[in-house]
């Protein structure tokens, strides 16, 4: 296995001998900032071996034996395997990536839709074990592009004026998979098991008191990406996988999805609050799934 660093690409190619001798090249080739591409290799280089351990061994060649050669047609490739690794599986074919989760909160006000299991647990709907930066990748290899947290930056060294950054990169989609009363797997989106806080949004100018009242929370989040920690004298790390944000409400810098505006963290600003409606119940196994808008 071989990786090649272009500007803005990792390329990652493999090679396998097939039942023909023929040497296939498969290349998986993602868009990253130069930070972040020892992370990304490290984990595409598992998902990689993870995929070929699942392939059946190529059948011996037979000496001195020809074979005609097959018509090939569509119909007749395999299903696109599942690829897994720690806590998250991706689903090529259905073009999403499963995430194992756990129900950690609820009722209360909301920093996050998920964290990690060291992470805010009494402010997040669900506890993940996977990596934040696997998930990225796993995102990236589903043709998903990142951009950047939202954030505030200074416009001076004084840091007395101070300008915010609003988040980009493309739209993911985010849904729960739980169990309903009668065992069927059903899938909502992310809106479903939130409300507003009562008399949120009236000083942000979100519109009348009866358009607050039928606004839901948004399903799409932005691919933010994290960002990589900036000390020269140690290993780049990436910041998600420390602080635990997996996807937030609140604006904290280092998420790898979040909303398209700057929310603030203070507690009387917190605007949405957990909807036990159709959460499952505390510490209820469900599947966080995250699908990329195109």
């Amino acid at each position: 296995m071989d990786f090649i660093f272009t500007q803005d690409r990792v390329i990652t190619a493999f090679v396998t001998k097939t039942a023909n001798n023929t040497v296939p090249m498969t290349l998986l080739s993602i868009r990253s900032n130069p930070k972040q591409r020892p992370i990304f290799a490290l984990a595409l280089s598992m998902m990689v071996f993870a995929q070929m351990a699942g392939r059946a061994p190529a059948e011996p060649l037979d000496s001195g034996t020809e074979k005609s050669a097959q018509p090939t047609s569509n119909a007749s490739q395999p299903p696109i395997p599942a690829i897994k690794l720690p806590g998250l599986t991706i689903n090529a074919k259905e073009r999403c990536v499963d995430i194992e989760a756990t129900v950690c909160l609820d009722k209360g006000a909301l920093e996050l839709i998920a964290c990690t299991v060291k992470g805010k647990v009494h402010e997040s709907i669900v506890s993940i074990e996977a990596r934040p930066a696997h998930i990225h990748t796993a995102l990236l290899l589903l043709g998903a592009k990142n951009g950047n947290p939202s954030m505030r930056r200074p416009l001076n060294e004084e840091q007395t004026r101070w300008v915010d950054v609003p988040a980009k990169g493309d739209l993911i989609d985010v849904f729960l998979e739980s169990k309903d009363a009668t065992g069927k797997l059903v899938e909502r989106p992310i809106g479903d098991f939130i409300a507003r806080n009562e008399g949120a949004g009236r000083e942000s100018g979100l519109g009348t008191p009866e358009a607050e009242e039928t606004a839901r929370f948004p399903t799409t989040f932005i691919f933010a990406g994290s960002q990589t920690s900036d000390n020269a004298e140690a290993p780049k790390a990436y910041l998600a996988d420390i602080s635990g944000h997996v996807i937030s409400i609140s604006s904290f810098g280092d998420e790898l999805l979040c909303l398209p505006e700057f929310h603030s963290q203070d507690n009387g600003a917190l605007t949405w609050r957990i909807d036990p409606t159709h959460l499952p119940k505390r510490d209820t196994k469900v599947t966080l799934r995250l699908r990329p808008k195109k």
